[in-house]
């Protein structure tokens, strides 16, 4: 099948697209991929649902700018991918499958024997009408009603692109986001995954609080700044970094307030090796060591925190463009795998990777 996958990140940056051949097992071919900036409006309208979703009481009535937003959502895709079809001398007649992430605007992991909540947001049947293309969407929601974190659902892609990259076991993909996570491959089919904790979710924050724009470009705060020691580590005795994975994370999870008496340059700094030091626990609780980790996301524009993982790391630690992968695009990738299968009814989540008793499907499909 020829799939288009879609990924909107918690950044809220921009609409990720990439295009695969794929059976849901094995990619027999890369198509195209791309971006498109997230309009202010749409930017604006998610951050307030967001708000509201951070306050929603459980059990409690979905507010109405969720389906708001779940419609804004639908159209900022499908603007996106006319251009990008177009671009690429595609048209919705060529593609046979699309896989909507949506936007996540809630994440709330399961603790204590009460189920986890989770919420992305992408009208899925608006889409399938507005493209004409069957829609697969909701990717977490059945992994949560059975009491999985949701979370990640990469790590069945990451196998799959290792594997076409002739690579083998035991080798890591790290993907910094707004959360960080981690997929261990130790051989066969045996994967371990599980967010690390904050990836980029935090530095934009504080970049934003202090009214210096939306993320640290380039590092450039970063560089510049000292971590306080005293910082980092009262952030690290945050009851996360003690649980058992398989575990996620919302970006929300972690106060700013430790930062507060920092200038910006050392929050920055700070939060660079908070997240390196997090990364490197990761590998310390798999227990065993990767012959290599590849570096996908965001994460990876920024020369700090590549700095940071090298110094910290007992591996060596590589880009996704050192073996041939578009970094900014194996989730959207990702999404158009899992896209296939669900529609082939394969299982997306596992023991291993979201806690689940058993290997779970997910996903709906809504057709045109």
């Amino acid at each position: 099948m020829r799939v288009l996958g879609f990924m909107t990140g918690t950044s809220l940056d921009a609409v990720d697209m990439a295009v695969l051949e794929t059976d849901g097992v094995s990619i027999q071919a890369f198509g195209p991929a791309g971006e498109r900036k997230l309009s202010d409006a749409t930017r604006d309208v998610v951050l307030e649902a967001t708000r509201q979703a951070l306050g929603l009481e459980r059990g409690a009535s979905e507010p109405a700018i969720f389906q708001h937003t779940a419609a804004m959502v639908a159209e900022e895709h499908f603007a996106a991918a006319e251009t990008f079809l177009m671009e690429n001398g595609l048209s919705w007649p060529d593609i046979d499958l699309i896989g909507m992430h949506g936007q996540t605007v809630f994440h709330e992991r399961p603790r204590d024997g009460v189920p986890g909540r989770t919420i992305q947001l992408g009208d899925g049947v608006m889409l399938a009408r507005l493209t004409g293309r069957p829609v697969a969407f909701d990717f977490r929601s059945a992994d949560v009603a059975a009491g999985g974190e949701g979370a990640p659902l990469a790590p069945i892609y990451h196998l799959a692109r290792a594997k076409a990259s002739g690579l083998s076991a035991p080798l890591a993909v790290l993907n910094i986001g707004g959360v960080a996570n981690v997929t261990f491959w130790s051989g066969e089919e045996d994967l371990v995954a599980f967010d690390t904790g904050p990836g980029n979710g935090m530095i934009d924050l504080v970049v934003q609080a202090h009214g210096a724009g939306r993320f640290d470009d380039g590092g450039k705060y970063a560089s510049v700044g000292r971590a306080d020691e005293g910082v980092m580590s009262a952030l690290l005795t945050h009851p996360y970094f003690r649980a058992r994975p398989p575990k996620s994370l919302d970006r929300y999870d972690f106060s700013l307030e430790p930062l507060a008496g920092l200038k910006l340059e050392d929050a920055a700094a700070t939060l660079v090796a908070f997240m390196a030091e997090g990364i490197k626990r990761a590998f310390e609780a798999i227990g065993q060591t990767p012959t290599e980790v590849i570096v996908c996301g965001g994460g990876r524009h920024n020369p700090e925190i590549m700095k940071a993982l090298v110094a910290r790391l007992p591996m060596p630690v590589r880009t996704a463009e050192d073996h041939g992968w578009r970094g900014d695009s194996i989730e959207a990738e990702a999404f158009a795998f899992l896209a296939a299968r669900t529609f082939h009814g394969l299982p997306i989540s596992f023991p291993g990777t979201t806690g689940v008793a058993g290997p779970m499907l997910g996903g709906r499909i809504v057709r045109p």
